[in-house]
């Protein structure tokens, strides 16, 4: 006859061991000791890091990236966000100190954020970009970084950047050009740089970064007609145009990075109110699991906002 759960305590653990300890605090710790049911645990905390543009808007005199590493490490960040054209340079010593230097404080470097331009009517101006992306996939792989920033582009016929955010991130085509040709280059381009992704095992994240990306139909109209698992979505929660909470409901489900801009001091470009509550909410419904990168783009010293940020995404997605 098969024995019961009782009986086989009993058996296991002796009479004497028995009167000892009251069987239902047996059961009990039997019971805690299990291991939980599917699906019975807590979810993960979302992971925080920080962008080195958070102290560092492009202006004359870089700010070193080991200090933003030290800075994370000491505010209890997870990990860093490096930006591409704030690194001193791409020699070997640089970069592999800086990895170093993360490691050595248990951070994760997981975030390379690269600048191109895919929208050039000129095939050998398009080769130029595609090779410039694919140096920084062989340089996210030795900094240890699984993924990188894409860019669309844009066909600059606004140049200045602060008049084509004032109109709303929208330009017209070159003279004798349709918005189908930009899309249509960039979906080739992103394609063209598939392959070195994969073989490096980088995933390229593209961002709602302007340009043909500034509507939420344009960024998934590439993503979609490209259609590959290593390309995911980095999901920037400032560059939006109009009401960011149902955009951001329809970038979520694909999103592998999200950007969190703050503001603190009024910021360089503009100024966006962002009910981070509501949107850690968008993201869990989304099932995100990646990382949320804080980008402060406000006017305020970084001393000051950077933390001030931090506390405001820690009680957001805690």
């Amino acid at each position: 006859m098969k024995q019961t759960r009782r009986e086989m305590l009993q058996q296991a653990l002796g009479a004497g061991m028995m009167s000892a300890l009251p069987l239902e605090g047996v059961m009990r710790g039997a019971e805690l000791s299990s291991p939980p049911a599917a699906g019975s645990g807590s979810k993960p905390p979302i992971r925080i890091g920080v962008s080195t543009y958070s102290y560092w808007h492009f202006d004359k005199v870089k700010y070193p990236i080991e200090k933003v590493i030290e800075n994370a490490a000491r505010l209890g960040f997870d990990g860093v966000e490096i930006l591409h054209r704030q690194m001193e340079n791409e020699d070997r010593k640089y970069v592999n100190n800086l990895k170093r230097l993360a490691f050595s404080l248990g951070l994760d470097l997981f975030f390379l954020s690269i600048h191109q331009n895919f929208v050039w009517p000129d095939a050998a101006k398009r080769k130029e970009h595609i090779d410039h992306t694919k140096r920084c996939i062989d340089l996210a792989v030795q900094l240890g970084c699984p993924a990188i920033r894409l860019n669309s582009g844009r066909w600059g016929t606004i140049p200045d950047f602060q008049k084509m955010l004032d109109a709303g991130g929208k330009e017209e085509p070159l003279p004798g050009y349709k918005d189908d040709d930009a899309f249509n280059w960039c979906i080739d381009s992103i394609n063209q740089c598939l392959p070195h992704a994969e073989q490096a095992g980088v995933v390229l994240a593209l961002e709602n970064h302007w340009g043909l990306t500034t509507q939420v139909d344009g960024l998934l109209r590439i993503y979609k007609g490209v259609n590959s698992p290593w390309l995911s979505i980095n999901l920037d929660t400032g560059n939006f145009v109009g009401d960011p909470y149902s955009q951001l409901e329809q970038l979520a489900p694909h999103a592998m990075v999200v950007q969190a801009k703050t503001y603190y001091g009024g910021g360089h470009y503009y100024t966006r109110d962002l009910d981070y509550k509501k949107i850690a909410g968008i993201l869990r419904n989304a099932n995100f699991k990646g990382y949320v990168s804080l980008e402060m783009e406000g006017k305020e010293a970084a001393d000051l906002a950077v933390p001030k940020s931090l506390e405001v995404l820690r009680k957001a997605f805690a």
